[in-house]
């Protein structure tokens, strides 16, 4: 299939599908972008005497992205200050963030060319869909409901909806006990490492797209079972295979 380098090459057996958003479905760098340099303002206007903190570039921020806004802003802050004060203003820094992304989430967002199409294709096939993603729910659904994408999925996670995240695979075992399916019985897409080693872990097959942010880094080096060049791409291989299972 044109768009796809794969690995593996059986995937019959496959009734759910687990979709990251950030960098596979939704380009969200530049809320992130946005959200960032405003807490940053808001900060420096809290904590003056500290200094004003600069603002970031967006490949900076994007680079950052994808363990959850916990992880984010204390990379963020210790770019910007010493350990000491990094420490001390956390939790003042991520209620700004936390105010300030909810402001501005999906503002900034478009979602990547042939995500609801794939979408589509997969429900079409019969699969059951679910998105599973660090970014916190409160964030989480109102984008997928912004960007019209709600309405393809079973079931929605957000990263603070256990006591784990992804890399770890507990929120994707969650899914497989939610749908009563075996994790032999799924398959999973996303754009990064994290995608890929909770995949990993799970005994779930795992689609990574190129084009998201994987930390900065290229998802060709990502153990993963196969690069597809869009949702609609990873929906016809998993369809084919769904219906060479039933001839």
């Amino acid at each position: 299939m044109q768009g796809a380098t794969l690995k593996r090459t059986d995937w019959r057996g496959v009734k759910g599908v687990i979709v990251d958003l950030d960098g596979t479905m939704v380009d969200t760098a530049g809320d992130f972008h946005a959200a960032v340099n405003a807490m940053l303002h808001a900060l420096s206007r809290q904590h003056p005497a500290h200094g004003e903190l600069a603002p970031m570039p967006e490949p900076e921020i994007v680079s950052f992205v994808g363990k959850g806004s916990e992880n984010l802003i204390r990379r963020v802050l210790d770019a910007r200050l010493p350990p000491a004060a990094a420490n001390g203003l956390f939790a003042d820094a991520l209620a700004l963030y936390n105010r300030e992304y909810l402001r501005i989430n999906g503002n900034h967002a478009r979602v990547y060319p042939g995500v609801e199409a794939g979408l589509a294709a997969l429900k079409a096939a019969g699969m059951r869909l679910a998105c599973v993603t660090n970014k916190p729910y409160d964030f989480t659904e109102p984008l997928l409901a912004k960007t019209g994408l709600a309405p393809y999925f079973d079931l929605v996670y957000g990263g603070d909806a256990f006591a784990l995240r992804k890399p770890d695979p507990l929120p994707l075992l969650k899914v497989c006990e939610a749908f009563r399916l075996e994790p032999t019985a799924m398959a999973a897409i996303g754009d990064s490492e994290n995608d890929a080693l909770a995949a990993r872990a799970a005994g779930i097959g795992v689609l990574l797209v190129p084009y998201g942010y994987n930390h900065g880094h290229p998802v060709q080096g990502v153990d993963a079972d196969g690069i597809v060049d869009s949702l609609v791409t990873a929906a016809e291989v998993l369809a084919a295979h769904l219906q060479s299972s039933l001839q």
